[in-house]
């Protein structure tokens, strides 16, 4: 089989997304297909141009000249071609093959339904909604689609009218390094890398500034904890720099000196951190899949997280949830000392109990295996090739 990735293009900031390229290009490669990745060259994105006028230079990389390139790249292609878009959020390309071979990968419709305004917490501008809408005018003309989550194909179905052809789910799948490490260790290595005392535990957030991830209902948690129940334990955010807002946040808290923003760590050392910390909390207000709540759980980290999907059908029994956070200021308190009460739950749970919360994580994240993950993908493209080259 010959496979073409459309990617997201290198001058964008993402991480998710090249990481799930990566794993698709080298599984089927590893499975005897020929790939190749095709994405947008930054030709006008790396003038010298003012900061603020670079997404809009990046536009025109992706939107005038790739399809520009693709237009005559496609017509030598054989007819055993499939063209796989790794995000659905690369829609404007889809036209120029849907009348070939394809299949789309879906992980998240939040900014889609952001558009539409069906998110209070995430307010989309005019020009915002005119670039979701362009984005979904493309993926709708796709036939083939992969999702990552049962949450995600009913946003699909919501949004596109296509019936023909496939719709399947395929969860995630984690590599092998995510596991159990000897705790007292990783905190001895952590304390010497990081300077932070975190001997007798940590709580633990991995995520960026996205609104979706909660970072200030995290903090919010924190201090809730910390006032109600007279404990120290530091708080680790990890993940990009913070923004203004995080920034206010972690300042007008009585904790800040004991709250630490961490944005520096290799996949090796972010193994590591989610292996030593005392509980993952996670109070997520939307996700596409939730990779970190599998990979805290396979590393034997519990796990707090919010109950809505598609959260819980990550963890299903295996984490301890909270509500989400409410969309009025009025009812944050009440929601944090809620959650608070959650917290301290793994918190003050015997050596035994944890061990059982542990472990229920532990097999709970075996569902989520990288080769299953990829098998299941790889007969998803086969079937495709076959009934549309029949």
């Amino acid at each position: 089989m010959n496979i073409v990735f459309f990617s997201h293009p290198s001058f964008i900031a993402h991480k998710s997304m090249p990481r799930f390229t990566r794993l698709l290009d080298e599984g089927m490669r590893e499975r005897g297909h020929t790939t190749r990745v095709w994405s947008p060259r930054g030709r006008f994105y790396y003038l010298p141009m003012v900061e603020k006028f670079k997404k809009w230079l990046g536009y025109l990389d992706q939107y005038l000249l790739f399809p520009l390139e693709v237009y005559f790249k496609v017509k030598k292609e054989s007819a055993d071609t499939l063209f796989v878009f790794t995000d659905h959020a690369l829609g404007p390309w889809v036209p120029l093959v849907f009348n070939r071979p394809h299949a789309i990968h879906c992980h998240d419709f939040l900014a889609q339904r952001a558009a539409l305004d069906e998110i209070s917490e995430n307010i989309t501008g005019w020009t915002g909604k005119k670039y979701q809408a362009m984005i979904r005018r493309g993926y709708s003309r796709g036939r083939n689609y992969i999702s990552v989550s049962k949450n995600t194909k009913r946003d699909l179905h919501r949004f596109t009218s296509s019936t023909a052809g496939v719709s399947e789910v395929v969860y995630n799948g984690l590599n092998n390094s995510f596991k159990p490490m000897n705790v007292f260790k990783v905190r001895i290595d952590l304390k010497e890398k990081t300077g932070i005392d975190v001997c007798h535990g940590y709580i633990l957030h991995v995520g960026g500034n996205q609104w979706y991830k909660n970072r200030r209902g995290v903090i919010e948690i924190y201090n809730a904890w910390r006032i109600k129940f007279k404990k120290d334990l530091p708080l680790l955010l990890v993940g990009e720099k913070p923004d203004e807002l995080i920034r206010n946040e972690w300042q007008s808290s009585s904790f800040k000196k004991d709250i630490h923003m961490l944005d520096s760590f290799s996949d090796e050392w972010l193994k590591k951190v989610y292996a030593g910390a005392s509980v993952f909390l996670f109070p997520s207000l939307a996700e596409g899949f939730g990779w970190p709540i599998a990979e805290a759980m396979a590393s034997g980290c519990p796990v707090i997280t919010t109950r809505e999907a598609p959260m819980t059908e990550v963890a299903k029994k295996a984490a301890l949830y909270v509500p989400r956070k409410p969309s009025s200021s009025l009812e944050v308190m009440k929601w944090s000392e809620n959650a608070a009460e959650v917290l301290e739950k793994i918190i003050s749970s015997s050596s035994t109990e944890l061990e059982m919360i542990k472990e229920r994580g532990i097999q709970n994240a075996r569902r989520f295996n990288s080769k299953d993950a990829l098998d299941k993908i790889e007969k998803i493209y086969l079937d495709i090739l076959k009934s549309e080259n029949n």
